[in-house]
């Protein structure tokens, strides 16, 4: 990952930009730099991956313009060509192509990248700042309005609330212009349903995850795996492994006493020939890290925080004990395939409604929770079920084809690798069970015992009540809120609501985002 910020505006101070932008110099240590841009500022922290040597670094200049870019460019070797012929490129980095593409396509160029991508560009001629962000949000991209009303953008908010009285996320697939935000791709909307029968459906999931997995290996630094046992990490890692000569490396998490996932992690890596790491954590370790973990998330979110325990423990093991700077890890195939709630969708337009609904929105939880947990341990997160391709034909996939009425959760992406012989049976049909689950029953109780501890229920009815928007329901969710506005105070609007089970639903009227409390929870915790 790397860190980018920008404005053009005499009214934001170089000393206010630099205060703000060395928040997050953990996503990018390896250089940072700040440029007079304009009537503002550029700046970038980078960690090298692509184009390791000193030309690689940003901001980029083509002209009078400039560009600083956080982002994978996935096939930017078919530009790079095109663009020889008029441009002579200086680095082996994937985002120097950007510049001269803009030249070229202008804002059109958004539609063309098959990319992971933030950036901030300045046309000197326009005299206009243009940002834009990839269509699922998986590059964090964030803006704020100062006092005096300038547009300011960063990678996190952590870099505006110093500067901006109200901070929102970048709405994923969009680009910003002359003051407007546009939409250049809406990745959720479903134009016409695929009549794919299910031979051919399984044949196209299994085809376009395994290209997902197989150019998110392309790196000039070592890769690594996060393997927690569950199908999704399975499978990238099984892929990986079929596509690599040599063994990968997997890593996995769990709590000391009553860790669930790792004796299915140790089975994969065993299975795949990965030379595999468990990592412990322990419930101090666990508490300790709670205030950190919040203000690094940037979130009050139950799920997002219970789910970044155990990622940033381990990542930030894979940090101090590793050379590794990349990591590839298995989220986004539940909004595509389906929760254990999902099952209780009354019927097929609802459940691709959810999806969609969850797609929309996944910048601000899962993804946002792989970026963070990774970033802040100075690695950079990849993510192959994200790919725009998998992604788009997914969705499109008819619903009821998607619904569990096979009596197995997500049967459409197990089997589609049966054949082939990339998990053993009894990984690829386990029962779903949520990364914050199965690290250990043990790591959710202990922080919802932390925050019985803390308030009265006097003191909880009283406290709540201060919070108008995702007003906390419980105590658990009381102490994360109460975090976060320490670090974020009236922020909160960066996160749309509590990421739950849908309550309209029957069966899904829960006051628990764990998949434990609902009826179906079944094996999934074995």
């Amino acid at each position: 990952m790397c860190s980018i910020m920008g404005c053009d505006s005499a009214s934001v101070s170089l000393a206010d930009f630099q205060k703000g932008f060395s928040e997050t110099v953990s996503r990018g240590p390896d250089d940072s730099r700040i440029v007079k841009v304009g009537n503002g500022y550029f700046g970038f922290h980078r960690l090298s991956i692509m184009g390791l040597t000193p030309e690689g670094m940003q901001p980029f200049q083509l002209g009078d313009n400039w560009l600083v870019c956080n982002g994978e460019i996935y096939g930017f070797q078919k530009f790079k060509r095109e663009l020889s012929k008029t441009y002579r490129f200086k680095s082996g980095s994937d985002c120097e192509i950007l510049l001269p593409l803009y030249r070229e396509k202008g804002v059109e160029m958004f539609k063309e990248l098959d990319a992971e991508f933030a950036l901030i560009l300045y046309d000197a001629e326009a005299q206009t700042l243009i940002a834009a962000r990839d269509p699922v949000g998986i590059r964090p991209l964030y803006y704020g309005y100062t006092e005096s009303g300038a547009i300011v953008f960063a990678s996190e908010p952590k870099n505006l609330v110093s500067l901006c009285q109200k901070t929102l996320p970048f709405p994923p697939g969009h680009y910003y212009k002359d003051g407007r935000f546009f939409c250049y791709c809406d990745i959720a909307k479903v134009e016409t349903y695929s009549r794919d029968d299910l031979p051919t459906t399984f044949s196209k999931i299994k085809s376009k995850l395994i290209a997902g997995v197989k150019k998110r290996l392309e790196s000039d630094s070592k890769i690594g795996f996060l393997l927690s046992g569950g199908l999704d990490s399975s499978l990238v890692c099984a892929i990986a492994q079929k596509e690599l000569r040599t063994p990968i490396k997997t890593f996995g998490i769990g709590m000391s006493e009553d860790a669930i996932d790792l004796k299915y992690a140790k089975t994969v890596a065993d299975y795949i020939g990965s030379v595999h790491t468990e990592v412990y954590m322990t419930k101090e370790e666990v508490l300790d890290s709670l205030d950190f973990v919040v203000r690094m998330l940037g979130t009050f979110d139950i799920t997002t925080i219970r789910a970044s325990m155990g990622m940033y423990l381990l990542c930030k093991w894979i940090h101090e004990n590793t050379d590794i700077r990349v990591l590839l890890t298995g989220e986004i195939s539940d909004e595509l395939f389906g929760y254990k709630y999902t099952d209780f969708a009354p019927s097929a337009e609802e459940f691709q409604l959810e999806s969609e609904k969850r797609i929309r929105e996944i910048h601000m939880y899962d993804v946002l929770r792989a970026d963070r947990c990774i970033s802040v341990n100075s690695l950079e997160a990849r993510v192959p079920f994200g790919d725009l391709d998998f992604v788009k034909y997914v969705l499109s996939i008819d619903p009821h084809k998607k619904m569990n009425v096979y009596n197995k959760g997500k049967y459409l992406l197990r089997k589609a690798f049966e054949d082939g012989e990339y998990l053993p049976p009894e990984i690829l049909y386990r029962e779903k069970a949520a990364f914050s689950d199965a690290v250990g029953h043990s790591m959710v109780d202990y922080l919802k015992e932390f925050a019985e501890s803390r308030y009265s229920d006097a003191e909880f009815d009283s406290k709540r009540g201060k919070f108008a928007h995702a007003t906390p329901f419980t105590k658990e969710s009381l102490l994360y809120r109460e975090i976060f506005e320490k670090y974020y105070p009236e922020q909160s609007q960066m996160i749309v609501d509590f990421w739950m089970p849908n309550k309209s639903w029957k069966g899904c009227d829960v006051n628990d985002p764990s998949a434990r409390v609902l009826s179906n929870y079944g094996a999934s915790g074995i």
